[in-house]
């Protein structure tokens, strides 16, 4: 039974809350486990060097690393991939993590998914699924994942989801193939009553491959798709005002996000990562146990960036999705600035702040003071 005095609590929100909550104590509460490189698409845009199964962790590999990080303190789990339901086995480790008690999410294109499958997620429901949608048309969706058929495959996936009242909500990335389509994508989420974001942030190989890098819509353009959705405006406004502007313990950090103090991924061949971006430090979980790992964490954090370069003193830093792993994709050097991200934050700041305000830190802070009485 529904209660009306009881407000709901939106996914993404509790997403939110989870991931940043208890950032103070170092508990591995949030995980992702990467259960396979392998996908059944052929995306353009795709950053995984080597779409195969070798390598990838057994079925007993798995379960014995589900309760090394469930006895450690893990809550909320991320089952992704490649596609995870490449895996035969793939139902038998998401079953065995929701009897340990895990909160758990699923990443799928949703082109794999049977009536049969369904029907066993509906026994037992994930908290969450997200769904990757590339696209409103079989036109665009051979031009992104190789096959028009693959449009038909993931709006039956969504069908047999609703029909079993299995929680989901759609994402996307915008790149040059499907840029046309994204507000299609939006409203029809909307339509069906679910959450949908996108990313405009393209990635190079792990590798270092550039090939999806042909895939990025133009900075200016890319922002401007952005914010004209309000919902995205006002969450970048967000991260604006909540910035922490005070002197940091760690001046001249080199990792400049939340990755390793409640969050972790673990690739499909066991490796204990910070996040999935940061794949040059890690951790074998073959021959080492999770505790182990997550206890060298902090060591990687608390290191400090070698050599100054415009970052550290950017005035428009708020608005940027630098980071390391990234760096080390685009150039091979965890230190290197990336252009693309830069000027993606430049023309953000332009967007929220005006075009002045990016060249001059007192008129940023007149505009932070300005935003915060409003509030």
């Amino acid at each position: 039974m529904d209660c009306p005095k009881i407000p709901e609590l939106r996914y993404l929100n509790f997403s939110k809350h989870l991931h940043f909550k208890k950032e103070s104590e170092r508990l591995p509460l949030n995980g992702s486990i990467e259960v396979t490189d392998h996908c059944n698409l052929n995306c353009s845009h795709c950053y995984i060097k080597d779409n195969s199964k070798k390598n990838e962790l057994s079925f007993d590999e798995c379960c014995r690393i589900i309760d090394e990080l469930t006895d450690a303190g893990c809550l909320w789990l991320t089952f992704t991939g490649g596609e995870p339901f490449t895996r035969k086995d793939f139902l038998d480790i998401y079953t065995y993590a929701k009897k340990r008690g895990l909160i758990i999410v699923l990443f799928t294109n949703g082109t794999l998914i049977t009536s049969e499958i369904a029907d066993k997620l509906k026994d037992f429901k994930p908290f969450f699924i997200e769904i990757s949608l590339y696209g409103m048309s079989r036109e665009t969706y051979k031009n992104v994942t190789g096959s028009a058929d693959n449009y038909d495959r993931c709006m039956d996936a969504i069908s047999l989801f609703r029909d079993r009242k299995i929680q989901f909500i759609l994402k996307t990335v915008l790149i040059e193939q499907n840029k046309h389509e994204i507000f299609m994508m939006k409203s029809f989420a909307k339509k069906l009553g679910v959450d949908f974001r996108f990313d405009i942030s393209i990635n190079p190989r792990i590798d270092g491959g550039k090939s999806p890098c042909y895939t990025r819509v133009a900075p200016e353009e890319g922002v401007n798709i952005e914010m004209a959705d309000e919902e995205v405006r006002k969450e970048w406004k967000k991260a604006f005002l909540e910035e922490n502007t005070e002197q940091d313990s760690n001046p001249n950090p080199l990792f400049f996000c939340s990755a390793g103090q409640n969050l972790f991924n673990i690739d499909s061949c066991g490796n204990l990562q910070i996040c999935n971006m940061v794949r040059h430090i890690n951790y074998n979980l073959r021959k080492v146990p999770f505790n182990k790992g997550w206890e060298q964490f902090p060591e990687i954090l608390s290191r400090k960036a070698k050599r100054e370069n415009r970052c550290s003193t950017c005035n428009v830093r708020h608005f940027c999705s630098r980071c390391p792993g990234w760096s080390v994709m685009e150039h091979g050097d965890e230190e290197a600035v990336v252009e693309y991200a830069c000027e993606i934050a430049h023309e953000r700041a332009k967007a929220i702040l005006g075009k002045d305000a990016v060249r001059n830190q007192s008129l940023i802070e007149t505009f932070r003071d300005k935003m915060q009485k409003t509030e």
